[in-house]
């Protein structure tokens, strides 16, 4: 059995596709991009597609998911000049996870619409259901975004070797349980990295030995120091507290992270 395959019609199907999934993956990593940019982008991933197509080895499936990851890593490269191969890694499954959300809604409009037009789909009807379920994911992640944005809060601490706040911000982490075992004051979770930054905050005298469960570990201590002033940005404006607790993780939250402290819910509540 074979299939007539117009390479027009591939072209401009898979660039619309790669202008719907830049934009979405764009929101997803925090990237911005000019207009001639995103569809330069989506024209090179769309060249990449057609050239795969075109080899003359392996069957046409196999063509197409062997030039999809360096199709998405170009158009990444080119629309939001990200560098580095972990952060074009990450890219492009951010961009294959939008593809495969985007790919369902549009199979489920689809065959809707053959249902009603018995059968009948052309390029036309296809675009706009790939347009249909760009929306609803636009409109997904936003909410979404909204939502974390509101857990993130800014938080200044001061530092007595800079000689000034130090200013960062901090993920609201309603999972966030810990408290200390003798006083039950809530403990909040640092990174490595950022605790070096903080090193002249910790005295000896201050010291805190905080149990903990998580997952894969039975149990195990944190090594925490109490910080004498913290102040905690928000939408009802700066709450101030003294003497908190933060514990070193050495686990668990990314160097790359923008939020290198974890918040404990307790220390906003009145």
């Amino acid at each position: 059995m074979y299939y007539k395959l117009y390479i027009d019609s591939f072209f401009i199907l898979q660039m619309t596709g790669n202008l719907y999934l830049l934009s979405l993956a764009g929101k997803i990593l925090g990237c911005t991009a000019t207009h001639v940019r995103i569809w330069l982008g989506a024209a090179a991933g769309a060249s990449i597609a057609c050239m795969a197509v075109l080899v003359p080895v392996w069957p046409v499936w196999a063509r197409i998911l062997a030039g999809a990851v360096p199709g998405s890593m170009c158009m990444l490269r080119i629309t939001y000049r990200i560098h580095g191969g972990r952060n074009l890694i990450h890219g492009s499954l951010v961009m294959a996870g939008c593809g495969f959300f985007s790919g369902s809604i549009m199979i489920w409009i689809l065959n809707r619409l053959r249902t009603v037009l018995n059968g009948r789909i052309g390029i036309v009807l296809t675009i706009v259901s790939g347009y249909l379920a760009y929306r609803i994911l636009l409109r997904l992640i936003r909410v979404f975004g909204r939502k974390r944005e509101n857990c993130i809060r800014e938080v200044s601490v001061y530092v007595p070797k800079l000689q000034r706040n130090l200013h960062m911000q901090a993920f609201l982490d309603t999972g966030n349980h810990l408290t200390d075992p003798v006083s039950g004051a809530p403990v909040c979770v640092v990174s490595r990295k950022l605790a070096q930054e903080l090193q002249s905050c910790f005295k000896p005298e201050k010291y805190h030995a905080i149990p903990y469960r998580s997952v894969g570990t039975e149990s195990g201590i944190l090594h925490a120091w109490e910080l004498p002033e913290m102040m905690i940005g928000g939408q009802g404006g700066e709450v101030r507290k003294e003497h908190v607790i933060v514990a070193v993780c050495d686990a668990g939250i990314s160097k790359e992270s923008v939020c290198q402290m974890l918040l404990n819910p307790r220390l906003l509540e009145n």
